[in-house]
């Protein structure tokens, strides 16, 4: 269709805010106003005769043509979305208004630009997720695992971290993605520390281009973009979001919601204290009485399904009273705190130890084949903390007394196993100390605790 046919209301329509299109039946464009180019980045000339198709988003394509084919066949589309690829790269949403002409063999269309619409309503959704998950998530790995899911909605990044900043100790670490050793010396994971403590430090958003990974054309460039977690308290971290496009939005749309994720890492971080206090001793940083129980109860229970063993060693040590009284309670937390990192040091990693109360240590032993291991631990430990410890520049020795306690020669739920594992560590204690005692040896009959 020759274009002077449109030229009488070409002025007027190129006053109009939204773009006129006319598509021929190829899908070719045969005029378009002056809209076009600010909506789509093309000039006019630059668009007549190129397939309309090829400037659709290709995740889009599909859906665009079996439109296109309903027009054709006459039916109105006053309410079709779609999204564009502009000229420079970036992604436009637009709402199309649409109708075929069977006179004149094409469709006419009108293109209302609504990606600052999308944009917010992107922004509304990703909020309320990030609230949402906020709640919901179990720890910070899965918060960072949903956020990333969030993100990946708003921005095309190729890769995404996290780091959190330690004001505390000044130190960086980063819980997400998770990395092996091997990567945490690779470039990428380099570059994005770096850009990391850069972002913290400046406490301001920051775009980067590694110079080893700028290649000749600017293309295939990749952009590394850094926005600081910034809470009540300060800069908390940052999130470090990988591209090959430099876009203004999407640094506004990051900076908007990391606030949100620092707000969301606040609480779950806030949630994961809360847990630690319940669940582990402050002193010595172990499990406490009640999450030693749990463990117990899921340990028995195992225990009966698979007809297993379970052992718990009872510890108390010799004479601690006298440390408290001639080297004061500081001098005491050292040790507890010595001699919980050393027991620690003697077990496997499907064991616990557990501070129980004061100077005594419980210790939960699971998947043996032989009664005789838990004898081997035992004795594994003791050995252990008869090496000195050196408390304020003195040179100290303290020495154990264990009550052993196994499942289901000696009791067969975790009350009795501890109490036969105490009365147990008991007998040790009365029969000079330092040594261990299983309760398959004794009497029976309840013993009292000498004092140390």
């Amino acid at each position: 269709m020759p274009l002077s046919r449109y030229a009488p209301t070409e002025n007027l329509i190129d006053l109009l805010l939204d773009a006129i299109c006319v598509v021929d039946k190829s899908g070719r464009f045969v005029f378009v106003s002056a809209a076009c180019q600010r909506i789509f980045g093309y000039h006019a000339d630059e668009m007549i005769g190129k397939p309309m198709i090829d400037m659709v988003h290709p995740d889009d394509r599909v859906k665009t043509l079996q439109a296109a084919a309903e027009i054709m066949q006459g039916v109105h589309k006053p309410h079709f979305e779609n999204r564009y690829l502009r000229k420079d790269g970036q992604t436009v949403h637009i709402l199309w208004s649409a109708r075929w002409s069977e006179d004149d063999q094409v469709r006419v269309a009108v293109a209302h630009d609504i990606t600052a619409r999308k944009r917010s309503e992107a922004i509304q959704a990703a909020l309320y997720g990030i609230a949402e998950v906020a709640h919901s998530a179990k720890d910070l790995l899965a918060l960072f695992q949903q956020v990333h899911l969030i993100i990946d909605e708003l921005l095309p990044a190729i890769n995404f971290s996290v780091a959190l900043y330690d004001k505390q100790h000044d130190a960086l670490t980063f819980p997400y993605p998770a990395l092996s050793p091997e990567q945490h010396h690779d470039a990428a994971h380099v570059h994005i520390a770096t850009l990391s403590a850069d972002v913290i430090q400046a406490g301001k958003t920051l775009l980067h281009t590694s110079a080893s990974e700028a290649p000749a054309s600017d293309s295939a460039r990749q952009y590394w973009l850094g926005v600081p977690l910034q809470s009540h308290k300060g800069v908390i971290g940052a999130l470090i979001v990988r591209n090959t496009a430099q876009n203004d939005d999407e640094q506004e749309l990051l900076q908007f919601v990391s606030t949100q994720v620092a707000t969301a890492i606040e609480r779950q971080q806030m949630l994961n204290r809360l847990q630690f206090m319940a669940q582990y001793d402050a002193l010595t940083q172990l499990p406490n009485r009640e999450l030693l129980r749990d463990r117990l109860q899921i340990a028995l229970a195992r225990a009966r399904r698979e007809q297993s063993q379970v052992a718990v060693l009872f510890l108390d040590l010799d004479k601690f009273k006298q440390v408290n009284d001639t080297l004061g309670h500081a001098a005491g937390d050292l040790l507890l705190q010595g001699v919980a990192q050393r027991i620690q040091q003697c077990l496997r990693e499907v064991d616990t130890v557990a501070r129980f109360a004061g100077d005594e240590f419980v210790i939960l032993l699971e998947d043996f084949s032989s009664a005789e291991h838990a004898n081997a631990v035992a004795e594994k430990i003791r050995q252990s903390l008869n090496q000195p410890f050196t408390l304020h520049e003195q040179s100290m020795t303290i020495l154990p007394s264990i009550g052993i306690a196994l499942y289901p020669q000696h009791a067969l739920d975790e009350q009795q196993l501890l109490q036969h594992a105490d009365n147990a560590m008991y007998m040790a204690k009365q029969n000079g100390g330092n040594r261990s005692q299983s309760a398959q040896q004794m009497s029976g009959t309840h013993t009292k605790k000498p004092a140390d």
